[in-house]
């Protein structure tokens, strides 16, 4: 197991956010976490990463718990965040961006170069010495994802990869996202459209008013109209 969350309770201020979320990913999984706007996706994002702290429960990423440790520590110790925001650099160059990405020095045994970044996303490669802010949104979201791998994670956490991307650009970034799964990195992704989440995952998620209401395949959850017409259509 890579990562395995346990009963987290999270507040802002006195607001009780996250009600006892349990979820996990093993190694090698893309697991999809589902659910309407404001139910707790991205706080459950950044409970995990440590932007906010859990006071009850438990994050153990490969058996250690990382609750209280601070963000860039439980980066350090192998966990990607992709922001919804993105969060690029707008007045840097696309290879600038790239390398604020990396870490100190880490053992990798095949570690994420700018090269390799650039086998994975060619459109990158293209505007190499481009502003950040000139980029499209498509190409904004590429190079906050590569910025990530640049650090070489372990377990990708993508909040919203494909929000206000056009139909070519969704295939392209789920494309990305499998490939970059199949060299190993584990990926849990926050995504509004139950068909593109279960393009990617095997397993999901589907969260309600801070709380997990649905764990199971993709085929359940396509079966099970009751989760599907309560918890996410429109």
């Amino acid at each position: 197991m890579v990562l395995q969350v346990d009963e987290i309770h999270t507040y802002y201020g006195k607001s009780h956010i996250l009600q006892g979320v349990s979820l996990s990913v093993q190694k090698g999984e893309i697991v999809a976490l589902l659910g309407r706007n404001g139910v707790g996706k991205s706080t459950t994002l950044k409970s995990i990463t440590g932007l906010v702290s859990p006071q009850k429960g438990s994050v153990r990423f490969k058996g250690e718990n990382v609750v209280g440790l601070r963000p860039f520590k439980i980066s350090r110790q192998g966990i990607g965040y992709v922001p919804e925001e993105r969060r690029i650099f707008p007045t840097i160059t696309v290879r600038q961006n790239l390398l604020v990405g990396m870490k100190p020095v880490q053992q990798v045994d095949d570690p994420w170069t700018i090269e390799k970044i650039y086998g994975y996303f060619p459109q990158l490669q293209k505007r190499d010495g481009q502003k950040g802010g000139n980029l499209s949104g498509g190409e904004q979201q590429m190079l906050a994802i590569a910025r990530t791998l640049m650090g070489n994670p372990e377990l990708l956490l993508v909040d919203e990869p494909m929000e206000g991307l056009a139909p070519l650009l969704v295939e392209l970034v789920v494309n990305i996202l499998h490939a970059i799964n199949t060299g190993g990195c584990s990926i849990l992704i926050v995504e509004h459209s139950i068909d593109v989440a279960l393009s990617l995952a095997r397993r999901a998620y589907v969260m309600s008013k801070g709380r997990i209401v649905f764990e199971g395949t993709g085929e359940a959850l396509y079966g099970d109209e009751r989760v599907r017409k309560k918890y996410l259509e429109v």
